[in-house]
């Protein structure tokens, strides 16, 4: 079995073995001419479950077969042009080989005495993002595993700021259409059920700052006390984009901390045309990014940033089997020191060689198509009588609603469109996403490929109208 073990014994073996993975992987993605399969979990379920773990194949040949049958025939594929529905998106070539190489190598990113060369990369990436947003030069940060776990730790980081003794009077401030993990991570960070306060939305789906004034005004006079006010460029569901300078001031105002979740707008960062819609997060004290979803990264690549590299001490514990205390006197960084996580891939390493293979500009141009691709398909959807759009693209998500001439009850409506999409999933020629704006049910594109064209929208514009319009028709043949 050591003939399985990565050394340099086995290097031969190593390079065969993952050509062949790559050569399988490089056909699939060759001659794979929808996103999905539209196989279902009854189908996929009992070819999994019938394999026999305990008994291994021994041949990589054949469990590349086997692989084959159980996950790659059927994998949801974003690189194709029709995948269309959450923030997932296609990876650039030199990600990809940094992720071959980080995984070969297997540093993990906890301590220098495991890493060297891959902390001071990594440690070198969070300045260059710093210095991209604007956060000045006591800055600094880390990779995370994803905008869930950087907003964890940003509003960890405003706890300990906040100095509040009770932790039933903190509160944290965030639009309704803010993000889901805000609420999670107040849960995990011990706080009240009460504890986070949803701010109504304008038309645009941006926090109403009036709105945000009067919560903070309220917690003044409750005597409560605001740790965060968490601003979002680019929610989820709208790619929609707060008003960061407003946002600011009146941060500053109630002397309160500014958490910026960038997740999905940090594709701004590196924007030719667009950078001046995020103007303001300069003005943050701690913020999001998920290389992941705009700078066309493979999952898992993101980061937490702060303006005081100070603040992350209430992340930091000492252990002497690792990182003990005198390490930071003899001047020997370790990562873990404002970690939450301990053992830590070197995610770092693909954003080290896309930039140094493509540069910033290169991710930005990208970036730009699909912003530019979202205005087109709003134009599309607005001059589309069959659809109802609801507000003009930030970014690159567009959320809309098919709207039959000949129906009126916005019940049925709402279920022709949840069959829309659960039809054309089904069926394997597009995937969407969907959601809810008022309580009724729309259908979401995100748009992250490049390689998608208005005429894609168009045909899985047709294709939704055609599966509501069929699911109406039965439905009026049942009740006939």
């Amino acid at each position: 079995m050591r003939s399985h073990l990565l050394n340099g014994l086995t290097a031969e073996h190593y390079r065969r073995s993952v050509t062949e993975g790559v050569e399988r992987v490089a056909a699939k993605l060759a001659t794979t001419g929808r996103p999905f399969t539209g196989v279902t979990v009854d189908a996929l379920a009992p070819r999994i479950d019938a394999i026999d773990l305990d008994r291994p194949l021994g041949d990589t040949a054949a469990v590349l077969d086997e692989l084959e049958d159980v996950y790659l025939r059927d994998a949801v594929y974003f690189h194709h042009p029709r995948y269309l529905a959450h923030l997932n998106c296609p990876v650039v070539i030199p990600a990809v080989l940094g992720e071959a190489v980080l995984a070969a190598v297997n540093s993990s990113l906890d301590t220098w005495d495991q890493s060297a060369g891959g902390t001071l990369i990594e440690r070198r990436l969070i300045d260059w993002t710093a210095a991209r947003i604007g956060l000045g030069p006591a800055a600094d940060g880390v990779f995370t595993s994803g905008g869930t776990q950087s907003n964890l730790q940003a509003l960890l980081l405003a706890r300990e700021e906040a100095k509040g003794d009770d932790l039933a009077k903190l509160r944290i401030l965030v639009s309704e259409a803010g993000h889901f993990s805000v609420r999670k991570s107040a849960k995990l960070l011990g706080l009240g059920p009460d504890a986070v306060v949803t701010v109504p939305v304008d038309h645009d789906k941006r926090i109403q700052t009036v709105a945000l004034a009067h919560e903070l005004e309220r917690c003044e006079r409750d005597g409560l006390i605001p740790m965060a006010v968490v601003a979002t460029a680019g929610t989820t569901d709208f790619g929609s984009i707060d008003p960061l300078p407003e946002i600011a001031g009146l941060c500053a105002q109630y002397g309160v901390w500014m958490h910026v979740d960038a997740a999905y707008g940090c594709g701004l960062l590196a924007s030719l045309e667009h950078r001046d819609r995020i103007d303001g997060i300069e003005r943050a004290d701690s913020v999001t990014v998920d290389y992941h979803k705009s700078f066309f990264q493979p999952v898992s690549s993101s980061a937490v940033l702060v303006r005081d590299a100070a603040t992350l001490r209430h992340a930091t514990y000492h252990a002497e089997y690792l990182n003990p205390r005198r390490m930071v006197a003899e001047r020997i960084p370790n990562q873990v020191d404002k970690s939450l996580q301990t053992t830590r891939r070197f995610d770092a390493l693909k954003l080290w060689l896309t930039l140094r293979t493509m540069g910033a500009d290169g991710i930005g141009r990208l970036f730009d198509e699909v912003c530019e691709l979202a205005r087109e398909g709003w134009r599309l959807l607005a001059a589309d009588p069959r659809y109802d759009v609801v507000v003009e693209p930030a970014l690159s998500t567009l959320v809309f609603r098919y709207i039959p001439a000949a129906v009126t009850d916005p019940a049925e409506i709402d279920r022709a469109n949840l069959h829309a999409r659960k039809a054309l999933f089904a069926s394997g020629d597009a995937v969407v996403a969907g959601t809810k704006v008022g309580g009724r049910h729309y259908l979401k594109f995100t748009l992250l490929n490049p390689e998608t064209t208005t005429a894609d929208l168009a045909t899985v514009l047709d294709l939704i109208a055609g599966h509501a319009e069929q699911y109406l028709g039965e439905s009026l043949d049942r009740a006939s």
